[in-house]
């Protein structure tokens, strides 16, 4: 199955296993996207290999990091008309709080959208959107 084909399909079923998958590190983490209507939700179950440090224990800030940034990848996906993955061009981070042993969620909000350049801003957070575990800003390649 062609990449095209796989988020056509992906946008016709609103499944996104198939994506996922596709990509090693998205299918490392086992993301989860959960779309209601017009709300976009990356989800990064709670895996013990996920844990950086054992003493807190908390979450690894590159598993995090990663998170963020397929979250947005994703998000360009459900979002856009492209066909094309997008690809990355900067992407930073600012670590807020340690990431616990549950479940953590992202949001994506569109900053600025160009005709080539699509700049995000993604929300990692575990209890509450208000308590963010984590922020990415992030600028994307878009492709036709």
């Amino acid at each position: 199955m062609s990449w095209a084909d796989r988020i056509n399909q992906a946008r016709a079923n609103n499944d996104w296993r198939p994506l996922i998958d596709a990509v090693p590190f998205a299918r490392f983490l086992d993301l989860r996207i959960d779309v209601k209507g017009e709300e976009f939700t990356c989800i990064l179950p709670f895996q013990e290999k996920l844990i950086g440090n054992p003493i807190l224990p908390a979450l690894h800030g590159g598993a995090t990091g990663g998170f963020l940034e397929c979250a947005g990848i994703f998000y360009l996906l459900w979002h856009m008309d492209s066909q094309e993955l997008p690809k990355t061009i900067d992407f930073s981070i600012d670590y807020l709080r340690s990431g616990r042993p549950k479940d953590t969620y992202a949001n994506v909000f569109m900053v600025k959208q160009g005709q080539r350049v699509a700049n995000l801003r993604i929300q990692a957070w575990q209890e509450s959107p208000d308590k963010p575990i984590a922020l990415g800003h992030g600028n994307f390649m878009l492709r036709g």
